[in-house]
């Protein structure tokens, strides 16, 4: 039976609506496989929490997540389901989220009898950071950022409208303004506290302050990056030695499908150090079941 341009475009339209969604699986079985591979080897139990922005719905439109209730809630679960002489490792790669949630995380993995490792391979921005401190050990990519944890009301950071109270009359603020300047004031005392006890059995008492007031009274900008060096002069517990596999899993995280790429290279290490040959890659492209892709064929040339 022949089928017409309407059939043609109906079968078009459930193949685009699907594909997403057959994709998704498959990068999700991936991803336990990853996982699966490298709490063998670490002999911990491994969790992700990775938000990045990835064609989630149905019909493959991007999404941007970040850290909220329903993250807090299954990490607490796994932890629930980790004995407490198994060390956690947790990869950790997000803009910030909920301080609510974020701090539940946190505190659970605070007691936690045995080690927590928290790798970060890109970046763990605000409540990511705050996740982070309550770690025994933070793994950071040499290029891998933390930062602030001051709290943002809105579009504004606390700190900041607590500043209008400095340069204004109380008569020449609005009511508005006066009602977020007392919730900012409540909201640094709450993340400022918070990083003191995670930081607590790590530093002293007096170190552990100094540091809280640093990262929440808005001494910097929110999105202010902390690399690995000044976080080790902060006093964090901070290594470098990032496992590959670690790298492995987030390439598990595409980003979503541009018409044209906005960074182009050639994916592979450029480790080698023989003399007297050059190893040069040639691209060949073929098609898989997520689309094009291309791959990379290896050759040798003497001099």
């Amino acid at each position: 039976m022949a089928m017409g341009f309407g059939d043609l475009l109906w079968v078009f339209f459930v193949i685009s609506a699907i594909q997403p969604l057959v994709r998704q699986k498959l990068l999700e079985a991936s991803r336990l496989r990853a996982l699966t591979r490298l709490e063998r080897e670490r002999g911990s139990r491994l969790i992700a929490l990775v938000h990045r922005q990835e064609t989630m719905s149905l019909l493959g439109f991007p999404i941007m997540r970040y850290i909220d209730v329903n993250d807090s809630e299954d990490i607490l679960r796994a932890i629930k389901l980790t004995d407490a002489d198994r060390p956690i490792d947790l990869i950790l790669h997000t803009p910030g989220g909920l301080v609510l949630a974020a701090g539940q995380i946190a505190h659970a993995l605070k007691r936690h009898r045995a080690k927590v490792t928290v790798f970060v391979p890109h970046y763990a921005m605000s409540g990511g950071t705050l996740i982070a401190l309550a770690a025994d050990e933070i793994v950071m990519d040499p290029n891998a950022m933390l930062g602030p944890v001051d709290p943002q009301l809105g579009q504004s950071p606390a700190a900041s409208v607590l500043s209008v109270l400095e340069r204004k009359k109380p008569e020449d603020i609005e009511d508005q303004t006066l009602i977020l300047a007392d919730i900012s004031r409540k909201a640094i005392i709450q993340v400022r506290r918070t990083v003191q006890e995670l930081l607590g059995e790590r530093m002293t008492p007096e170190a552990a302050t100094a540091l809280a007031d640093k990262l929440t009274t808005g001494i910097w900008t929110h999105d202010y990056g902390i690399v690995s060096e000044e976080a080790k002069t902060l006093g964090l517990p901070i290594s470098t030695d990032m496992p590959e596999q670690v790298y492995e899993f987030m390439n598990l995280f595409p980003q979503p499908t541009r018409i044209r790429p906005s960074v182009e290279y050639l994916p592979v290490p450029y480790h080698d150090r023989h003399r007297g040959r050059v190893r040069a890659l040639m691209p060949v492209l073929r098609l898989t079941r997520s689309g094009a892709r291309c791959t990379l064929r290896r050759w040798r040339t003497e001099r």
